[in-house]
């Protein structure tokens, strides 16, 4: 089995390439627009036609874009009187957000965003991922006449690539009654304006619970972000207040959920796949409260953990552990495919696992899936990995097998931005669109970064710290109880 990528190219910059199946049944679409520049980043598009202001439970339906900005962008934010968040609230925070990139300096964020609305609008998110389940269903239903125009948007690391997060937004469409999105983790770190991004899509899950979805990265942890620059973004950001917003967000990373499944067709999550922890009776007595559970299994004994195992997972660790018990939200969140068969430890990152063909080939069959698609490896990652293709176009089709496919996506173009190397990777980001009626035919889109990017300096020494492959500390990983 071959490792798979599209090798139809674009033609050039404003070329337009029409939708067309690819030979492994994915259809690629005719190329989003060019990256705006500042002015056009948020306005509606002109091909659209103008709707009336859609509220809370009357969003803009599929191909129309919403109302203009109504206030200032300098203006400070305020919270909503009722604690109750609209379609506007939502596009002030993406107009002010990009403003402020461009015209303030980091410790002026707080004169935008006050630290009390930071609180109740992370607090309000948090109550609501808390309360999802690990692997949360985006359950979608063709027979009902409400989900015949449903479209699915899945997205990759985004890594605080603020611009590229609202032109991916716009560019796909605003989330609306009938337009799902699926995040698949690793929204902080690297980029300059990771807290805005990672605020924004919460306004976005504030708004429509039922229609966004965020799911959890290996970046979203107390070791990632204290490495990668996001704990001292937050720090310079909002100064005094910086420890007390800090915490507020990794408490808030603690309540993601680790995957999902789209119409039960499509398995989403930021690694992939994690082993089952066998639970063997004690010798000592019989009973179920007896039986304990093989932490450390020997590699010949590897196995596919199943959805029951995972939905059990505790995730509400800082730093999911690579040893112990609770070896799942590891796995799900480190673990890379493999072209080599069966399952093994993932020695190069020191945490989660490698799979091979066969192992999707298994989940995709036991579970009655056609697509896995999961994210984690940008083009500095990729470039290391033998027999799988690179992150130029923001996607690779790794795995072809009988029962369905195996994507990675990668949503942050130009990554990192900040490189050490005087050639930069200049990838491509993308998105994947899942349409009816069986939502696993993915269309691909595949877009350049925004340029330019506002000036900004990093929060982290990414000279030093080129791969996070390469500098995994696992000691440093251990969680306070």
């Amino acid at each position: 089995m071959e490792a798979v990528n599209n090798e139809e190219k674009r033609t050039g910059e404003g070329s337009t390439m029409s939708s067309s199946p690819s030979p492994n049944g994915a259809s690629f679409s005719s190329p989003p627009p060019v990256p705006p520049n500042d002015e056009s980043l948020l306005s509606p598009s002109t091909e659209a036609t103008p709707t009336t202001t859609p509220t809370a439970t009357t969003a803009a339906p599929v191909g129309e874009d919403p109302s203009p900005f109504s206030s200032s962008p300098e203006a400070q934010i305020s919270w909503p009187p009722d604690g109750k968040l609209s379609l506007n609230w939502v596009l002030d925070l993406m107009s002010k957000f990009d403003w402020a990139s461009r015209n303030l300096t980091p410790s002026e964020f707080p004169t935008v965003l006050p630290v009390q609305v930071f609180d109740r609008l992370v607090l309000t998110a948090s109550k609501i991922l808390h309360k999802e389940p690990n692997l949360v269903r985006v359950d979608l239903d063709v027979d009902d006449e409400r989900d015949k125009d449903c479209r699915v948007v899945v997205v990759g690391d985004v890594h605080g690539q603020l611009h590229d997060v609202l032109f991916l937004l716009r560019s796909a469409g605003f989330p609306c009654e009938n337009r799902f999105f699926v995040f698949n983790g690793d929204y902080v770190d690297r980029g300059a304006w990771g807290l805005e991004t990672f605020l924004l899509l919460l306004a976005w899950k504030v708004f429509m619970p039922e229609r966004v979805f965020l799911l959890r990265g290996n970046h979203e942890s107390k070791y990632c972000t204290s490495v990668y620059g996001f704990e001292q973004e937050v720090l310079v950001k909002y100064g005094d207040k910086g420890k007390h917003v800090y915490r507020k967000c990794l408490g808030c990373f603690e309540g993601l959920p680790l995957a999902s499944i789209i119409a039960g067709s499509v398995y989403t999550a930021h690694g992939g796949l994690f082993r089952s922890i066998p639970v063997t009776p004690s010798k000592r007595s019989k009973g179920k409260k007896n039986r304990r559970i093989n932490s450390n299994p020997e590699v010949s004994t590897l196995s596919l953990g199943s959805l029951e195992e995972l939905s059990k997972a505790r995730r509400s660790v800082l730093d999911p552990p690579w040893e112990g018990l609770n070896l799942i939200p590891g796995d799900v969140l480190w673990s890379d495919p493999s072209m080599t068969p069966g399952l093994s430890p993932n020695t190069e990152r020191g945490i989660g696992l490698l799979w091979g063909p066969d192992c999707t080939e298994e989940f995709l069959k036991r579970y009655q899936l056609k697509l896995i698609i999961r994210s984690h490896e940008g083009p500095d990652a990729r470039e290391k990995r033998n027999g799988l293709a690179g992150m130029d176009e923001g996607y690779t089709i790794d795995h072809v097998v009988e029962s369905g496919r195996l994507i990675t996506l990668f949503s942050a173009p130009d990554y990192p931005q900040f490189q050490a190397t005087e050639e930069r990777y200049k990838n491509k980001g993308a998105y994947i669109t899942l349409e009816p009626p069986n939502f696993d035919n993915p269309t691909f889109d595949s877009f350049e970064a925004v340029a330019p990017r506002p000036k900004a300096k990093p929060y982290y020494d990414y000279q030093d710290v080129i791969d996070s492959d390469e500098e995994l500390d696992l000691t440093a990983m251990v969680s306070e109880p």
